[in-house]
């Protein structure tokens, strides 16, 4: 039976009101009332998963500012796309561990800014703990939406993502079946190895609004199917028995006359979506409003276009305006 309402997934926390995948973010998710939270996870040289929306940091912390990791910038190729930066896989945790988080939207969440600098970067098992402690503090199950980032890219160079994931699951206590955990990705080759790995959750294939996934594209180059024909009839056909269900870019159910919803429901897979966040800068064009990019326009005519869809569960940044609107 699907749920009356969809699950609301703080994403990377509560970024709208602290910086993204700080300890604060997430305590403060929890707090607000979430059904789940979501890391996004990368990992260190030495082998370490931490929690970080990407592996290139200087966006999202101080890393920049501290001169004896000046000789770290460096220019890469991740998932195709040439970037300058630090990269977390050119750093052992200890060394990860010196650096402060920041926002990494300063211009548009100027309050969230203001907890620069204050906290550490987190790992996943760290993030697995404070959400088991923040389940039994609240008197409520939470769970983990585990998003795992570049992984074919990872394995490329010598750190394959699976086995490091199921080891912090295990050891977190997670890798039971006990405990709400929901594993996503771009990538389906990882997600296919975790589930040969024996790692009890469900599995979710992240769909972006164009293009191709990076692993099909090596695996395959222009014949790597695309994302849109994934969630066409034929392509969610293809899905059954592989993975629980997908994850799509908000404008593809925004899209006049979708029907991805309907058509995975009709094949036993989940739908989620991202992310449904409040400020002009991220609302569909005609849902901005006045007040320049951070000014909150009408996201709720947004967001109940997306509830109408039945979608099964939203990714948000604001978790108090989410469970007021999608629970109320």
């Amino acid at each position: 039976m699907p749920r009356k309402s969809p699950l609301v997934i703080g994403h990377r926390g509560a970024p709208g009101y602290r910086p993204e995948h700080s300890r604060s973010s997430y305590e403060l998710a929890l707090a607000l009332g979430v059904d789940a939270v979501e890391p996004d996870v990368v990992s260190t040289k030495d082998g370490i998963l931490v929690i970080r929306h990407e592996n290139e940091i200087s966006g999202t912390t101080d890393v920049a500012d501290h001169p004896e990791f000046a000789d770290r910038k460096a220019t890469k190729r991740i998932d195709g796309q040439q970037l300058t930066g630090w990269f977390t896989e050119d750093f052992t945790w200890d060394e990860l561990a010196t650096l402060r988080v920041r926002e990494r939207l300063p211009q548009v969440r100027v309050s969230s800014a203001s907890f620069d600098d204050a906290q550490p970067v987190l790992r996943l098992t760290d993030l697995l703990d404070l959400v088991r402690d923040g389940s039994e503090e609240h008197g409520r199950e939470i769970g983990v939406v585990l998003e795992i980032k570049h992984a074919t890219y990872f394995a490329g160079i010598g750190l394959d993502l699976a086995p490091l994931i199921a080891r912090d699951l295990r050891a977190a206590g997670w890798a039971d079946g006990e405990l709400p955990l929901i594993i996503e990705s771009f990538e389906r080759t990882v997600l296919a190895q975790l589930q040969e790995l024996g790692i009890p959750a469900s599995y979710i294939y992240l769909i972006e609004a164009s293009g191709r996934p990076y692993d099909q594209l090596v695996a395959h180059g222009r014949q790597a199917t695309t994302y849109k024909a994934t969630v066409t009839p034929r392509g969610l056909d293809a899905l059954v028995g592989t993975v629980d269900g997908i994850s799509v870019n908000k404008r593809m159910l925004l899209a006049r006359g979708s029907t991805i919803v309907e058509d995975a429901h009709a094949r036993g897979l989940k739908v989620f979506t991202w992310t449904a966040r409040p400020e002009n800068a991220f609302l569909a064009a005609e849902f901005r409003g006045d007040g320049g990019k951070q000014a909150f326009g009408d996201y709720e005519s947004e967001w109940g276009a997306l509830a109408r869809t039945g979608v099964d569960g939203v990714f948000v940044d604001h978790p108090d305006l989410a469970v007021a609107f999608f629970r109320g």
